[in-house]
């Protein structure tokens, strides 16, 4: 899965993902992530966290969204295509806290950013306006980044380093900001990341990306349109 290609000037390497058997139910796509039903410890930082972002680098490779190989139909399509996310306190490894995906919106798919601030409740998308094949052509390096700020309910979506005009989809009050108890995000350590795809524990195939990912962050606040900007272009900056 590591290849040698990477994304920016300092880097060397990156990771192939994709799906690997369209036309059998299993556990063979590649994907990366960690997996703990107890929460991963390590990731406390998010355990009630008042904003996050998570932000990487993404080449499409090939056809995306891949074929459904949890369907006996050989030409039923996944509606949506997993990047990069943080999974929730209580997932069973698809539903996220944080994620930057392609998601289908009234039957077109579109790059989105997901959060979802109490587990078990509802999630909230913002989709980007701009067509996704434009915002990720084929065999191109692309940064993205996404915004949560479970406070406010803010959020943001991000390519190269500015931000797109883009829309939210869920109307009304899905992160129940008008009941902020908890304040901020569950007060439970995520049961891990995901990328490249859902289900890192190998339980199932959901949502792959053929693609390669680079250099992917998770942070436990908002970073300002400065700071993600700034964070693209330090990226660029030629080795020494």
């Amino acid at each position: 899965m590591r290849v040698v290609d990477g994304a920016h000037p300092t880097s060397r390497h990156s990771i192939q993902l994709g799906q690997r058997n369209p036309l059998q139910t299993g556990n063979d796509d590649w994907k990366a992530g960690i997996y703990s039903d107890s929460g991963v410890h390590t990731l406390t930082r998010f355990n009630g966290v008042a904003g996050t972002t998570v932000m990487g680098w993404f080449k499409m490779t090939g056809t995306n969204p891949s074929l459904n190989s949890n369907t006996p139909d050989p030409d039923d399509r996944y509606d949506a295509v997993g990047l990069a996310g943080i999974l929730h306190g209580g997932s069973e490894g698809h539903l996220v806290r944080a994620l930057i995906e392609l998601i289908t919106v009234n039957g077109e798919l579109r790059l989105a950013a997901v959060g979802r601030r109490v587990d078990g409740g509802q999630s909230q998308a913002l989709v980007a306006s701009v067509n996704w094949r434009t915002l990720l052509p084929m065999n191109e390096w692309v940064f993205l980044a996404a915004t949560f700020d479970f406070t406010s309910g803010a959020m943001l979506l991000y390519r190269n380093g500015t931000a797109l005009a883009a829309s939210k989809t869920g109307a009304g009050d899905p992160w129940t900001l008008n009941d902020p108890s908890p304040r901020g995000a569950s007060r439970t350590d995520p049961r891990g990341i995901k990328i490249g795809g859902s289900f890192p524990q190998n339980t199932r195939e959901t949502n792959p990306c053929n693609c390669r990912a680079d250099d992917w962050m998770f942070l436990d606040r908002v970073l300002s349109p400065l700071e993600v900007n700034q964070q693209y272009r330090r990226s660029l900056l030629p080795t020494r």
